[in-house]
């Protein structure tokens, strides 16, 4: 079994531990996880809920739709291929807006709006359109940061202007890799030159802060094909870049069955591409925030993460202080301070309840007082690397900590956990220590790099 240290060309050095690395932990884009929520969450906890989220609020929505489907994607979403299907989707949402605007007190001011997928330009961008005069005509818009998830291969030239319309300035796109065999090999063939063009689109109908999604551990993906990945996008001036480990989880995700298995690279290389992956960013003159993003100094994200004001929600690291995200949408989430709610996922079933004039929450989770106290734990330890514990809650994780401590990437200073320089690739696992909920789970979770 491989061990000791990998250095990535010579300047900043990851120590492998793979027993450390070998249980699966989750992301922790929320706490609890979102494998926590059940049924017991009713649609009057949903609408109380709404009615106490005053001040500051964040707005999801969700459009669970891809022009065409990639195998190795976890998201909720469905091939946008029967335009019934699209427009009573879209009904559905449009009722959904206007219930939750009914509920939401008058000092709610929503600052931001984010809409993800699938791809949101699986849809008309005249439909689109509509849907954000829906926001603007039902929610008390307070000049929102507005961001978008885009698939650069059905991005059009018709997108421009509508972005440029609703002051769109923050957008992420699908690249993955840039590897002509790899996007074979992952179902997402997309030429460089599309990419390039998306890019000059996105420029010219204003975004300021553009993120690319990459991924290292393909099927057959060498050291070579990431760093050459990395080059083209960090050539692109991406401003943000989101480098993430591919999460092979077919019993979860039917879909991934259709991808060799046999080619996936074993954990030492994974661990290796992500050490590799970092410093070279690093070296690029990008910030590292959190565990696997990056961005240029002067973007939003790298200077939340200068100032200790790194927030994590279900969009991953951010920069946003809201208190409240409330997800729209089929499977969209939404969190408050107390509450955790699942819409339903199946959009035939969403749709048919928004027709009846419901909410349309599935699952959900109370976040009891030790919840919270857990959660802020979590969220300190991924977003600044450290983080206050009182006496009895750093004693009951004391146990999963141990080993940690003992190989140097953590230690107790003064009444906080602080996360050694090391430490990087084990934020997760440590964090997990804090999750009680993970202790006698079967739930299998993605690698831990």
């Amino acid at each position: 079994m491989k061990g000791g240290s990998f250095r990535a060309k010579g300047d900043g050095m990851w120590p492998y531990h793979p027993s450390l690395l070998a249980t699966p932990v989750p992301r922790y884009t929320s706490f609890p996880t979102a494998a926590e929520l059940t049924p017991a969450i009713t649609e009057q906890d949903f609408a109380d809920a709404l009615a106490r989220a005053s001040g500051d609020i964040s707005l999801y929505l969700h459009i669970p739709f891809c022009e065409r489907i990639c195998w190795y994607c976890g998201c909720n979403t469905g091939a946008a291929n029967r335009r019934q299907r699209l427009t009573s989707y879209l009904e559905a949402l449009h009722r959904e807006i206007a219930l939750v605007s009914a509920l939401l007190p008058a000092d709610a001011r929503i600052r931001r709006i984010a809409f993800g997928g699938g791809s949101p330009n699986a849809i008309a961008p005249e439909d689109f359109t509509r849907l954000f005069d829906a926001l603007a005509h039902h929610l008390p818009l307070h000049e929102p940061t507005v961001s978008i998830e885009l698939d650069p291969r059905s991005l059009t030239d018709e997108w421009r202007p509508v972005l440029k319309a609703v002051g769109a300035t923050h957008a992420s796109l699908g690249v993955q890799t840039f590897a002509p065999h790899l996007q074979a090999a992952i179902g997402r063939l997309q030429p460089l030159e599309v990419i390039e063009r998306s890019v000059a689109l996105l420029r010219m109908a204003g975004i300021t802060s553009l993120n690319f999604d990459l991924m290292y551990g393909l099927p057959g993906q060498t050291e070579h094909d990431l760093s050459e990945t990395l080059d083209l996008a960090s050539e692109m001036r991406a401003d943000r870049i989101a480098l993430f480990g591919y999460a092979h989880v077919p019993h979860l995700i039917p879909r991934q069955r259709q991808i060799d298995a046999s080619a996936l690279p074993d954990q030492w290389t994974r661990f290796r591409m992500a050490a590799i992956g970092s410093h070279q960013l690093i070296t690029a003159g990008y910030q590292p925030v959190g565990f696997d993003h990056f961005a240029l100094p002067g973007d939003p994200l790298a200077q939340a993460t200068l100032s200790g004001r790194l927030r994590r929600n279900f969009q991953g690291f951010t920069e946003d202080q809201a208190p409240v995200l409330i997800g729209l949408g089929a499977s969209a989430i939404s969190s408050f301070p107390d509450l955790l709610v699942q819409n339903e996922k199946n959009s035939g079933r969403y749709r048919m309840m928004l027709s009846q004039n419901h909410l349309a929450p599935a699952l959900g989770k109370r976040r009891t007082e030790d919840d919270r106290r857990r959660g802020s734990v979590i969220e300190n330890l991924l977003c600044q690397g450290r983080a206050r514990v009182d006496a009895a809650l750093l004693h009951s994780a004391c146990d999963r900590l141990s080993p940690y401590m003992q190989a140097g990437l953590c230690s107790v200073q003064g009444g906080e956990i602080v996360l050694s320089a090391a430490a990087l690739p084990y934020a997760r696992s440590i964090a997990a220590a804090f999750d009680p909920y993970r202790q006698d789970s079967t739930r299998r979770f993605s690698s831990a790099v």
